[in-house]
Parts: C-alpha cells; structure tokens; sequence
C-alpha cells in the first residue's frame, strides 16, 4: 500500500472517516475512526495533506492536527457537495473533501486560533439572547391580539404591550394575566442580559484601536467594530475591498449564459455576522438620510432618487465593507469625500 499525500477527514460527535489518497488520487485507505482513536490515528501518518468541511467543530481538529505536523484545510460545504457521488453518506463525504482538497483551484477557510474563537462567543450569545427577546415579544403581541389588542411591532412598543397586561381594566383575563406576567419577567430578564453584553462589547470596542478607528465609518457601531476585530481574519489575504465584500456575502450572485450577464440578489455566503450587523447600520443610514436628507450630489442622494431604499441600503453595505478592507489594510479613519459643488 502506497503513502497517503492528501486525507479527507469526515468529523462528526462520535464516529470519523478517513480517505487516504496518494498524489495521484488513487485511495490507499478508507478508514473509520471513533473519536478518542483520531489523534492517535494520525500521530502515526506521516506529514501529509488534511482536508475538512468547515462546519462545527472543525476549527478546533485543524488546531490539533497541525500540532501533530500535518498541513490542514478548511473546505466550506458548498464546495464539497459537487464531488459527492451518489450516495450521500460518511464514506462518499470523505471521499468528496479529499477530491475537492486535490483541485488547484479550491478555496479554503482560514483556521481560527483559539483566542478568535473566545471572542467570538459574546456576539453569538448576543444573537441568541435577541432572537429570545424577539419570541417574547411576539408571545405576547399574539396572545393580546386574541383579546383585540393589536400593538405595533419593534422593542419600542414593548411598554405598551406590558402596559396592556398590567391594566386590571382591560380585556384581559385574569387567568390569561398571571401566565402573561411570566413572559414579561423573562423579556425583563433578556433585557438586562443584553445591556450586560452590549456593554461588554461597548468596553472591548473603546480599548481596541482598530474598533476605534472603523466607528468613525458611519454605520458602524462598537458591536459592529467589535465583531469585525474578533471574526475577520488576516485582512491582507483579501486582494481587494471586493473580494472582502464577496467573502461576507454582501456582492450579487452572476448567472450568466452565452455572453448574456445578468446579476442577482446578494449570495449571502461567508461571515453572517458580521454581514447582518452592515445591513443594520446601512439600514440605519439610509433611513435617516430618506428622512433628514442626504447630502446634495452624493453618492447616497444619487441612488435615493433613482433606487429603492432596500437595494440602496444593501448597495451601502457592500460599500462599507469595502472601507472596512481599506481602514484594516492601510490605517488610517473614515473620512467622507467631498462632494462636488
């Protein structure tokens, strides 16, 4: 049997499996693993190639096989799928991430240090305590409009729901109230968590230099800046503002067929977070300019007047992005170009 020079690495909770190839793509090995045998499997493969979808968990076994002195890959799933044959199973997964780990042309995830990955948990319990807040509000938006209480939607309007369940005078029953209160506990609850990690992030954004740097970028919030910071990696492996845009899925998909080009919506592939919260602050933006007025001649009162808002605001995104990658790049703050008289 010939030496493996590439293995494609199938992770899952309990059982791996492994496909060995040599250089010339033929299998030396297919091989099952169960998890406490992984490391001490590949302690005893030489130096080679490792391939594996970057899904959950997969950062963490880059780490530790790049300890054991093997060369590790992230492949991102949608990249894998087209090498699938047939049957999807364990066997044909790794087999997949093998062949597609072997192209010349594939693209790879960077694989995230331990410490990048610590502060990424701060914004991924903040995303979870707002979708808990978000199923709160709806609770009760719903439960009340069986009573004929219809309240407008947003966490601004939370006082007037809660106002709702607290009058004794209204058409609330009281054996709905009671059930009704718990709810608005555990708003209050997520509330004052949320205030904790903002504030947390409010205190990382203000130490940070680069966080300071990108809030000069209108937009741009210190959870955004610090959700930047801790989830973009070496800003220098982008070649250019577009390429970092198209990594945090913000340029259009291109469906085009015999020399006709046409664009689509944005891909939404990449870094969701960090995406989710430019939309936001484009959003945030763009909504202000409608009201108050952009500046004469823009670049934002140019499209205003000739788009919708909801295509503006993710044009604006992609912008941002863009001066992100230049801010990370080349230092320096946002200052805005003037605009012609």
């Amino acid at each position: 049997m010939g030496q493996a020079s590439t293995i494609g690495l199938d992770i899952a909770k309990w059982v791996f499996q492994a496909h060995g190839a040599d250089a010339t793509g033929r299998v030396v090995f297919r091989k099952r693993l169960v998890r406490a045998k992984v490391l001490e499997f590949f302690a005893g493969q030489p130096p080679c190639l490792v391939a594996l979808e970057a899904c959950g968990g997969a950062h963490y076994w880059a780490r530790e096989l790049g300890k054991l002195g093997h060369t590790v890959r992230l492949i991102p799933p949608a990249y894998v799928k087209p090498f699938v044959k047939r049957q999807k199973n364990d066997v044909a997964d790794a087999e997949a991430i093998c062949e597609a780990a072997q192209r010349p042309g594939m693209r790879f995830v960077p694989v995230k240090e331990e410490a990048q990955q610590a502060n990424t948990v701060v914004f991924r319990a903040r995303d979870l305590l707002v979708r808990q807040r978000t199923q709160c509000i709806n609770a009760l938006r719903g439960h009340l409009a069986e009573y004929g209480h219809v309240v407008p939607q947003g966490p601004a309007h939370v006082d007037s729901l809660v106002a709702l369940v607290e009058d004794p005078k209204s058409s609330v029953p009281e054996s709905a109230r009671g059930i009704l209160q718990v709810l608005i506990r555990m708003l209050n609850a997520l509330e004052e968590q949320l205030k904790e990690l903002e504030g947390e992030i409010a205190r990382r954004a203000k130490a940070d230099p680069v966080a300071r740097r990108l809030m000069t970028i209108p937009g741009i919030g210190p959870i955004a800046a610090s959700a930047i910071t801790a989830l973009v990696p070496a800003p220098e492996g982008f070649r250019a503002g577009r390429d970092f845009a198209a990594w945090l899925g913000l340029t259009p998909l291109q469906k085009s067929t015999g020399g006709k080009h046409k664009l689509g919506a944005i891909s939404k592939m990449g870094e969701r977070t960090i995406r989710r919260l430019l939309i936001l602050g484009a959003s945030a933006v763009v909504r202000w300019a409608s009201r108050r007025g952009a500046a004469a001649g823009s670049w934002l009162a140019r499209m205003l007047a000739r788009k919708p808002r909801m295509l503006v605001t993710t044009a604006l995104a992609n912008k941002m992005a863009r001066i992100v990658w230049a801010l990370l790049v080349k230092g320096g703050t946002y200052r805005a170009p003037a605009v012609a008289a």
